[in-house]
């Protein structure tokens, strides 16, 4: 893992081609953590994983509820990389408690979301296997002028920027890019970098390169505020 970083070193890594605020941290883990983090992945039992249309997952640390996450504690392999990224005071100086393993194969992407009120508003991302890109979405209900009300955005329209995301990275999303943008990634099994990627510069690939996307597995680590003090079991307190 790279080492030294700490939370006044961040702002070293900050895009300031894009909205506040991302930060990109290439080589935030070694080969070695890489090859040993992917193993434990797929070490997982298989009901771990759950189906979805394009991608796979595997949530650990419990199931985020309106209600209240019933906790469930992190394996080891996971909980040494929580800590080390809470470290960096991106959660209001809360720990992440939560895991999403999402593993995509070429040509599979996710629509454009928002991550939802469940969530402390930071969202952090540690990259293995290939690269992505992410694309950044003006919401359907911004604020438009009367003018652009009368015209259909289509979605490439509400396109505003996209970053690279190459293996072996961290990737932190929080304030206005978090809340009151989209973020997705397109069904494609390569991409051609242009102008529209805003953080060419600390990334190993140029403009115009085109790349080859391979299996990639992202872990998705946050902070779920709302956590219940006691196990549920058939309804009752436990």
């Amino acid at each position: 893992m790279r080492a030294n970083i700490s939370a006044p070193d961040l702002e070293n890594f900050l895009i300031d081609k894009a909205p506040r605020a991302a930060y990109y941290i290439p080589e935030y883990i070694t080969a070695e953590e890489e090859e040993y983090l992917l193993r434990q992945v797929y070490n997982a039992p298989k009901p771990k994983w759950t189906q979805l249309s394009g991608r796979k997952l595997q949530n650990w640390g419990g199931l985020p509820h309106p209600r209240g996450m019933v906790p469930e504690k992190l394996p080891t392999w996971l909980q040494t990389y929580t800590d080390k990224i809470s470290s960096l005071d991106v959660f209001g100086g809360n720990c992440a408690n939560h895991v999403l393993v999402n593993e995509y194969n070429p040509g599979e992407g996710i629509m454009p979301h928002e991550d939802g009120p469940l969530y402390y508003p930071t969202v952090t991302t540690i990259n293995l296997g290939s690269h992505t890109v992410l694309d950044f979405y003006l919401p359907l209900n911004r604020q438009c002028s009367e003018e652009e009300d009368q015209v259909p955005m289509t979605e490439e329209q509400r396109h505003v920027l996209s970053l690279l995301l190459e293996p072996q990275s961290l990737f932190i999303l929080r304030e206005d890019l978090y809340k009151n943008y989209l973020h997705g990634i397109r069904p494609l099994t390569q991409d051609t970098l242009d102008h529209k990627v805003a953080n060419l510069n600390p990334c190993t690939a140029q403009a115009e390169e085109t790349l080859n996307r391979r299996t990639r597995i992202s872990l998705t680590i946050r902070f779920v505020p709302k956590v219940l003090k006691t196990t549920l079991f058939l309804g009752k307190r436990k």
